[in-house]
């Protein structure tokens, strides 16, 4: 936002209770339901608070819904923590979770999500470069029939070493996930409630939620929001999350692909492994059994004479133990499944035969 005013508001002296929030597993039982949960990470942004306390509820105010605000404090060290505790305790449509530690935005928003009780979920940023004003559009948006609508800051206000980085990740992973969009960084995104819950999030991992949430059969769109340059405060993310946007990016491509049968990317390696290693074996017997005595200029080799024996014998054994591995995973995954009594599909509805008297387990059978 061009030139952000000074606003600011009183808060009070406030002392934390000893458990100020309540469990996430208890959330929706104790609390009525509410239309819209805002959920926004929070990390050393103790200037940004009060202005984005007011912008919000001057956002939200106008489009008639209920709403409720989480506030996660990502373990600041300045005075976030007792602003949004301030804040809790004189609007009932905040809620303020405070982290013991730094766990991370992904960890933040995980959290968010964990308590809150809307039947629709926006993420936002907590720096101001996100607007509010943005909110009504992504619920209209949503009315469309689309699960999840995803800002895309076209005119973004960030410099060019930033921008660059961001751009060539986008592409990447639109192109290998499938889900194309033009702005995965972008934190402004409205989920509905049944696949925001569903989402379970690791690392650094929240950049990705979309296609998460695109393996549930999720409805996906985006559209162009604000972006406002950070005036008051600094950011706290670098250059380094390219790497982890790369590293995070193969996991998520593994399991996409692979998490119900490692095997065949682990055996697929192993096997490629140990027919390389029958071609370094043979062509290492073929050139010693060429007529001709070893000079320099001669195709003759003795076995010692030529690497091809000990790479032949290397690659031999790395595919054993990648065909070993993917054994250990498909153990692991189907440990994975049992155990928790997760499906391997999810049923969007089930029409016809209205006396079905077993609930199907996650591999197909049916418990009375």
């Amino acid at each position: 936002m061009a030139g952000v005013q000074s606003e600011s508001i009183s808060v009070p002296t406030f002392v934390p209770a000893e458990n100020p929030v309540p469990a996430p597993a208890a959330a929706e039982g104790k609390f009525t339901q509410k239309a819209i949960s805002i959920v926004i990470p929070l990390l050393n942004e103790e200037k940004n608070v009060p202005i984005l306390y007011q912008r919000l509820v001057a956002a939200l105010e106008p489009l008639g819904r209920s709403y409720e605000i989480i506030l996660v404090n990502d373990g600041s060290q300045d005075s976030t923590s007792s602003l949004i505790a301030a804040l809790a305790e004189r609007d009932k449509n905040i809620v303020a979770i405070d982290f013991r530690r730094r766990y991370g935005q992904t960890a933040a928003m995980t959290a968010g999500i964990d308590y809150a009780v809307g039947e629709v979920i926006i993420c936002m940023d907590g720096d101001l470069q996100n607007d509010p004003t943005d909110i009504g559009r992504l619920l209209a948006k949503l009315d469309e029939g689309f699960d999840v609508v995803c800002g895309w800051r076209e005119k973004r206000k960030d410099p060019f070493i930033r921008t660059l980085p961001s751009r060539i990740a986008n592409m990447l992973i639109s192109r290998i996930s499938g889900v194309r969009l033009h702005d995965y960084g972008c934190t402004l995104k409205a989920f509905r409630h049944e696949f925001a819950k569903e989402i379970r999030l690791y690392g650094e991992m929240h950049r990705f939620i979309p296609i998460y949430a695109s393996w549930q059969g999720a409805r996906i769109t985006e559209i162009s929001v604000n972006h406002h340059p950070r005036t008051l405060g600094k950011s706290n993310y670098g250059l380094e999350r390219t790497m982890k946007v790369v590293l995070d990016l193969m996991v998520v491509q593994f399991l996409s692909t692979y998490s119900t049968k490692p095997i065949y990317l682990f055996g697929g390696f192993g096997i490629l492994s140990c027919l390389m290693s029958v071609l370094a074996g043979a062509t290492a017997l073929v050139l010693k059994m060429l007529p001709g005595v070893t000079t320099p200029t001669s195709w003759h080799k003795d076995l010692v004479s030529t690497p091809l024996p000990v790479l032949s014998v290397g690659l031999f054994i790395m595919g054993i133990q990648m065909i070993l591995i993917g054994l250990l995973a498909e153990v692991q995954i189907r440990t994975y499944y049992e155990s928790q009594n997760k499906s391997i599909y999810q049923v969007k509805c089930v029409r016809g035969r209205a006396a079905i008297t077993s609930t199907p387990n996650s591999f197909g059978g049916g418990k009375s």
